[in-house]
């Protein structure tokens, strides 16, 4: 029989098995289900039975549209851990599932995730976040737009709540959000109407956090400002900018007096996290843990069919880069084996770019930790790829060590001209940590390269002058 004939959840093609998740909400269900219809019992449940009863109310919610509000009813009567168990499941759905999920299951998901944002119950903040990582970046399909809509609205309706109780889930909504519009903004779809109500309302959530909120902004840290510029174009966006550069004092944050402060503050990993959804986590992560290095090209081309084939889709690749950079450190024992190394999946991502403006921010989020980078604060592993990948490209890839060079230098000068001097520490202390730390054994091979041309030598010499380049004990290259 066809999987998705007997599944009601999701849609699944024939060769496909059923997720176990999903087998065993529908089986509570199925064992339960005359359980499920008033009157209900009055018999305090024991704790497996428990269990099985919240698996069971959840599934109900989610395929029987017509009996959800009866259900919940029912959760409310029998709930004794604040809905922990409830939630936890409902992030699994979420998790597991959401990809495949039928239509008719989303509208339901939505609405149920709602009442728990109504109830305040235990973990919906996690539940929160984890939808939004199902936004997809560059995808411009109904489904996933509709999921933009309903979630920006969710923000917008509940503020109060989740600013007095989860302002991380605002922080998170904001990255989201600044990220997302960067695609719905590209003048390219200025005029698709579909977007217009959409942009709107995003653009309204993302304006009302920076300009009420703007200590959710520092929660963020530097990554924020790498999101807003790619939004400058858009006049709300240009406006604040104008401010944080000029008027800095319009934001109210003790923490915050000019836009150097911003730079010096590290992003969380987490926040990479949000941009990649948990299937395409999956599939990066077997790459960088389990292919072996002149093995991955099947495995590349699978994923770059699966994940980057449609027009749009190679924005996402800047989400991808800076995942590997700052969410994915690999252990001492990936970096000794012969696993396909991160330097390596960054190069041939930057290969799959297929638009100028593209390939620069995928470059940005690669080098972006560089700019501002200082050993007490920030993590050696974010800025390690970059460099490993201008050394193995010496000397068949040249042409690769060349354009990151290239553009790491222009972009030194250029970034932010009033704040050069923090960016020219910045990169020379990546260079010099990662020379002494033993990442690369010596800056001369970079300095001393014939095939690079002189300009670029001299700039990076002139940017050397006070490096030392000696290295020492303590860290494995990978």
């Amino acid at each position: 029989m066809v999987a998705s004939m007997v599944s009601n959840l999701t849609i699944v093609a024939p060769h496909e098995a059923e997720n176990h998740f999903e087998v065993s909400l529908r089986q509570a269900f199925e064992t339960l289900q005359p359980n499920l219809r008033p009157p209900f019992s009055l018999a305090i449940p024991k704790p497996d039975e428990y269990f099985h009863l919240n698996c069971a109310i959840l599934y109900g919610v989610l395929t029987e549209p017509h009996l959800a509000k009866t259900h919940i009813k029912h959760l409310h009567g029998i709930v004794t851990d604040g809905y922990a168990i409830f939630v936890n499941s409902l992030v699994g759905v979420v998790h597991h599932l959401y990809p495949k999920l039928v239509g008719s299951v989303k509208i339901q998901l939505i609405w149920v995730v709602e009442e728990m944002v109504h109830v305040l119950a235990v973990g919906y903040d996690s539940l929160l976040v984890s939808l939004l990582r199902q936004i997809v970046g560059g995808d411009f399909c109904d489904a996933n737009l509709w999921l933009c809509l309903k979630l920006v609205t969710l923000f917008l309706d509940k503020w109060q709540c989740l600013l007095e109780e989860s302002p991380h889930v605002l922080s998170s909504g904001l990255y989201t959000f600044l990220r997302v519009l960067s695609d719905h903004c590209r003048p390219a779809k200025a005029n698709v109407e579909k977007l217009e109500s959409l942009r709107r309302l995003e653009v309204h959530f993302c304006v009302k956090i920076v300009r009420e909120e703007f200590r959710l902004c520092l929660k963020i840290g530097r990554d924020f400002i790498r999101l807003l510029q790619d939004l400058v174009h858009v006049p709300e966006f240009r406006d604040i900018w104008k401010d944080l550069v000029l008027n800095p004092s319009k934001f109210s944050a003790s923490e915050f007096r000019d836009i150097s402060d911003i730079y010096c503050m590290r992003t969380s990993h987490r926040y990479a996290l949000l941009r990649i959804t948990p299937e395409m986590e999956t599939q990066l992560l077997f790459l960088l843990t389990h292919v072996k290095l002149g093995h991955q090209k099947r495995h590349q081309m699978w994923f770059a069919a699966k994940f980057l084939n449609e027009p749009d889709r190679d924005t996402v690749i800047v989400d991808i880069v800076r995942f590997i950079c700052c969410a994915y450190h690999p252990p001492n024992e990936i970096i000794q084996s012969d696993v396909v190394p991160r330097w390596a999946s960054i190069g041939w991502l930057l290969k799959l770019c297929r638009k100028n403006y593209v390939e620069a921010n995928v470059k940005l989020a690669l080098f972006y930790d560089w700019l501002f980078f200082d050993e007490r604060r920030d993590n050696i592993m974010n800025i390690e790829p970059a460099v490993l990948l201008m050394v193995h490209s010496i000397p068949k890839y040249i042409d690769m060590t060349h354009t990151l060079l290239e553009f790491l230098l222009l972009l030194m000068d250029n970034y932010d001209i009033e704040h050069k001097g923090i960016i020219v520490k910045g990169v020379s202390s990546s260079f010099q940590l990662l020379a002494s730390k033993g990442v690369i054994q010596s800056l001369d091979v970079l300095t001393s390269c014939n095939a690079l041309s002189p300009v670029l030598k001299e700039g990076l010499g002139r940017l050397l002058s006070g490096v030392k380049l000696g290295a020492s004990n303590g860290y494995l290259p990978g």
